[in-house]
Order: C-alpha cells, then structure tokens, then sequence
C-alpha cells in the first residue's frame, strides 16, 4: 500500500521521482517569477502615473536609493557592489544622470583622485516623491482588496524579506 500511496504522490505532481515538497517550491517559484516583472512595473506605472512623475528606469531609482541611503556618497565600486551589477552600469547610469542632474560626482578634498556619487537635492526630492506616490498607489489598491487577501500579503512579508535575504547569500555580486 506504501508503494501506491507514493506513486499516487508522484502521479499527482506531475514530475515522477521528484517529492511534492520539490514540486511545490518549483510552482511556487514560477509562480512568484512570473509576478514580480509585472508587479513592479504596474506599481512603477500607478506612482508615475498619480504624481505627474518623469519615466526614470528603474535602475536609476535603485541607484538614487542607494545613494540617499549614504549622505557622504558612494565610490562608483561601492554603488556597483550594493546594487549587485556590473560596474560598467553603473558608469553608464551615472552618465545618463548626471547629464539630467539627477547624480553629482564629487572628489573628496583628501583624494582628488577618487570620485564620490551622490543624490542631488532634486533627485533627493523627485525620491521622495516616487516613495510617497507609490506608497499612497498601494495603500489604495491593498486596501480595496478583501480583508482576507491583505492578511494573506501581511502575513508573506517576513517570508518575502526572508527571501530577498537568502537570494542575496546564495546569488553573489559581479565581480569588479
């Protein structure tokens, strides 16, 4: 009977010798791939969308949180290893914002040597917009969802946290 009992679990998982546990953290896996692109870009959408804000990529909001998140600046290095890509991006994105005066390139008086990135006062500004715009979007849509779907999203946060952390541990950053 214990024979039956496991290929009925095998049949009902689709993938034979592979446990339901497998298969369910693969549907779930695919499942939150397939949401988190359209996800960000609708919550992306709903904030520009209700503050009048400008089209920025997402990669130069990244890098604007980063940079506000240290008021002395970041080295180019240091920007690209937080925000886990390839230098070169960085010096491309750092390029395209400062022309839109959006990063400023600083050399520290004790190194003329080395530049220092930071957020300007209108990045700084348009951030902060982009946090309340898009925290009002979400408050509104969350809040129109059924009381039993906003526990559930409350109830995955931790689990999502935890899995932001554990993708950091188990994907490194780019090598410089």
């Amino acid at each position: 009977m214990t024979g039956t009992h496991h290929s009925t679990d095998q049949a009902a998982d689709g993938h034979g010798g592979e446990p339901a546990e497998d298969a369910d953290a693969a549907r779930v896996a695919a499942g939150l791939g397939g949401l988190l692109g359209p996800l960000r870009r609708a919550v992306l959408r709903a904030t520009r969308n209700a503050e009048g804000l400008p089209d920025l990529p997402e990669a130069q909001i990244e890098l604007l949180r980063a940079l506000s998140t240290s008021p002395e600046g970041l080295s180019p290095g240091a920007a690209a290893a937080l925000l886990r890509v390839a230098p070169s991006t960085v010096s491309n994105l750092v390029r395209t914002m400062s022309a839109a005066r959006l990063v400023e390139r600083v050399r520290p008086d004790h190194d003329q040597r080395t530049v220092v990135l930071t957020a300007s006062r209108a990045a700084q500004d348009l951030l902060r917009r982009y946090d309340r715009a898009s925290t009002a979007a979400l408050t509104r849509v969350v809040d129109a969802l059924p009381p039993a779907d906003r526990a559930v999203l409350a109830r995955a946060l931790p689990a999502l946290d935890r899995l932001v952390a554990e993708l950091e541990v188990t994907d490194p950053a780019p090598a410089p």
